[in-house]
């Protein structure tokens, strides 16, 4: 019988705070003060580094939006006929959605040459860290190979953690 969960429980305060730092790290360049003029050439090595990186960080979260196809949810919480995916950019990252969106905010903080976007960015990072955490568990609890994919791929940077 399928038990029907209640706001909260599948995982939505942590789809809000995200979406929280989302509107922060993007307008806080916008609209805030600039904190640090980076000297010349490290203000045009920021922005054609930011502009790699937003670009990489985008491929990388859609790649993981269109692997996951029907899977796809935004909260933590995994779908009741959800399948384990293991293929395509779930080969290099088991979270490349997270990992492309702190990519893409790390890209932005330095296109706009913004210090204060690029510590939110670090928020963000600890942020999908957490929450990520806590999609594991949920996971591991759907899905008995879960752990062995665990020990195979790294959570939110390729070959490094």
């Amino acid at each position: 019988m399928k038990t029907e969960l209640r706001w909260g429980q599948r995982g939505e305060w942590y789809v809000v705070i995200q979406f929280l730092l989302f509107a922060l790290i993007f307008l806080v360049p916008l609209v805030g003060p600039k904190l640090v003029e980076w000297p010349n050439p490290w203000d045009t090595i920021g922005i054609g580094l930011g502009v790699v990186l937003c670009l990489t960080g985008a491929l990388l979260a859609l790649a993981g939006v269109l692997n996951l196809g029907q899977n796809l949810t935004a909260v933590p919480y995994p779908k009741e006929d959800a399948v384990l995916v293991e293929s395509g950019v779930f080969r290099l990252v088991r979270h490349p959605i997270y990992s492309g969106i702190i990519l893409g905010s790390l890209g932005w903080g330095l296109l706009t040459n913004s210090l204060l976007a690029l510590l939110l960015t670090l928020v963000l990072f600890v942020f999908f860290d957490i929450k990520s955490r806590r999609e594991e568990r949920w996971l591991s609890e759907k899905y008995r190979d879960y752990t062995k994919y665990q020990a195979r791929v790294r959570k939110l940077i390729p070959l490094i953690y």
